[in-house]
C-alpha cells in the first residue's frame, strides 16, 4: 500500500513534465502573442504577421539547418558565413542577361553542400570537435566571401533573382513559401525516413548506434550537409531581398538560429528535438523582436531579453 501512495506523486510529476515538454512552448508563445496584442492593437493584423513571417523565413531556413546538426550531436557555427559566401555566389551569376535563374540557385546551395561536406569530414574523419571545425569554417567562409566579392558588395541583380526574396505568389511573399516547403520538407526527412531515426539515433547514443550497424560518419556528414545547403538558400533569399550580394551579410546569424533551435526544445545533448519545435522558437524571437519594435523599445534591450530567453531556455533543458 506505501508503495502506491508514493508512486501515484511520482507518476503525476513524470506526466507533468511530459506536458510541459510537449505544450510548454506552445502556451509561452500563444500567451507572449496575447500579452503583445494587448499592448499593441496592430499586432495581430494581417500586414503585420505577414511582416513577421517574411522576416523570420531566413533565420528560420538556418534553423532547420541547424536542428539536424544538434540532434545528431554537433554544432555549426559557420552558418552566417555561408549565408554571406552564398550570396555573393549567387550575385555574381544573377546578373541581367548573363545566366539563367537556375545558375545561381543551384551554384550558391553546392557552395553550401561543399561547405558543409568539409566540416563533416573534418568532424568525422579528422576528429576534431565541431565546435573547432566550425568556428576555423566560419572564418574561412567570411574570407572566401571578402575574396570572391573583392570585399565589395555584389549589385546589378536581375529582377527575377530579386523576385526570390522580394516577390509574391498568389498574394503570398515568396520567402515565406521557401520557409514553408524548407519546413515540410524537413520534417518528413526527419520523422518519416529511415536517415532521420539515424540521427536521432547517433545524438542520443553514439557508440550504441554504432554497435546497432547505424553508419554514424555518414549520418554526421549528411547532418553538417543538410545544414550548410540550407544556409546556402538562405543565403539566396537575403542577397535577393537586399538586391546585393553582400560579403559583409550573416554576421551573427548562427547565434540567432541556435537561439531558435534551442528555445524550441532540442537539447544541446543531442537525440532530442523537432522541427516544429524550432519553428516555434523561430516564431517566439520573431514576434518579440516585432512586438518590442510596435512598442518603440530600442534593439538594444531586444538583445538582452533574447539572451535572458536562451539561458532559460538551456536550463529548462538541462532539468529535463
Amino acid at each position: 500500500m506505501s508503495l502506491k501512495i508514493f508512486d501515484k506523486p511520482s507518476t503525476l510529476r513524470s506526466n507533468s513534465y511530459d506536458y510541459i515538454r510537449k505544450f510548454g512552448m506552445l502556451a509561452a508563445f500563444l500567451l507572449i502573442c496575447l500579452l503583445l496584442s494587448l499592448l499593441t492593437p496592430n499586432f495581430f493584423s494581417l500586414q503585420n504577421m505577414t511582416i513577421v513571417l517574411r522576416q523570420v523565413s531566413i533565420n528560420g531556413i538556418l534553423a532547420i539547418g541547424v536542428t539536424f546538426v544538434i540532434i545528431a550531436g554537433g554544432i555549426d557555427l559557420s552558418l552566417g558565413s555561408v549565408v554571406a559566401l552564398a550570396g555573393v555566389v549567387a550575385a555574381l551569376f544573377a546578373h541581367p542577361g548573363d545566366y539563367p535563374l537556375l545558375a545561381p540557385v543551384v551554384l550558391a546551395i553546392a557552395v553550401g553542400l561543399a561547405i558543409g561536406g568539409l566540416n563533416g569530414l573534418a568532424v568525422t574523419q579528422g576528429k576534431v570537435a565541431p565546435f573547432i571545425v566550425t568556428l576555423g569554417m566560419m572564418t574561412i567562409a567570411r574570407g572566401l566571401a571578402l575574396v570572391v566579392s573583392d570585399g565589395r558588395p555584389v549589385t546589378n541583380l536581375s529582377e527575377s533573382f530579386n523576385a526570390i526574396g522580394g516577390g509574391n505568389f498568389m498574394g503570398v511573399p515568396i520567402p515565406i513559401i521557401i520557409f514553408a516547403v524548407v519546413i515540410a520538407l524537413a520534417s518528413l526527412l526527419l520523422n518519416q525516413t529511415r536517415i532521420g531515426r539515424y540521427m536521432y539515433a547517433v545524438g542520443g547514443n553514439e557508440k550504441a548506434a554504432y554497435a546497432a550497424g547505424v553508419r554514424v560518419k555518414s549520418v554526421k556528414m549528411i547532418a553538417y550537409m543538410i545544414c550548410s545547403g540550407l544556409a546556402g538558400l538562405a543565403g539566396i533569399v537575403l542577397a535577393s531581398r537586399i538586391n546585393t550580394g553582400q560579403p559583409n551579410a550573416g554576421v551573427a546569424y548562427e547565434l540567432d538560429a541556435i537561439a531558435a533551435v534551442v528555445i524550441g526544445g532540442t537539447s544541446l545533448a543531442g537525440g532530442i528535438g523537432t522541427i516544429g519545435g524550432t519553428v516555434l522558437g523561430v516564431l517566439l524571437i520573431g514576434v518579440i523582436n516585432n512586438g518590442l519594435d510596435l512598442m518603440n523599445i530600442s534593439s538594444y534591450y531586444q538583445q538582452i531579453i533574447k539572451g535572458v530567453i536562451i539561458i532559460a531556455a538551456v536550463l529548462i533543458d538541462r532539468k529535463k
